[in-house]
């Protein structure tokens, strides 16, 4: 199974999804912006130093993702979490 791990901060409506292996500890080397014209948001592309894709920042994450995966994400802006 792929290792997958959604986070979303409510008081920000941001969310992170990261395909890196946790135990790996992958750095992020280069970050690539998205057009927000093109999106319609700010989306930010993160690369290890590999080139590969290690993760995905949603901002405006309650407008560009479906609220199921916001619902079972990992909550960032809860305290004790």
């Amino acid at each position: 199974m792929a290792d997958l791990r959604v986070t979303y901060d409510q008081k920000a409506n941001a969310a992170y999804v990261s395909f890196a292996n946790q135990q790996a500890r992958s750095k992020v080397a280069r970050m690539y912006p998205c057009d927000p014209v093109e999106v319609g948001g700010m989306i930010n592309l993160d690369f290890d130093e590999n080139g590969c894709l290690i993760g995905i920042e949603v901002l405006g994450a309650n407008a560009k993702l479906p609220q199921y995966l916001l619902d079972v994400a990992e909550r960032l802006d809860i305290e004790g979490v």
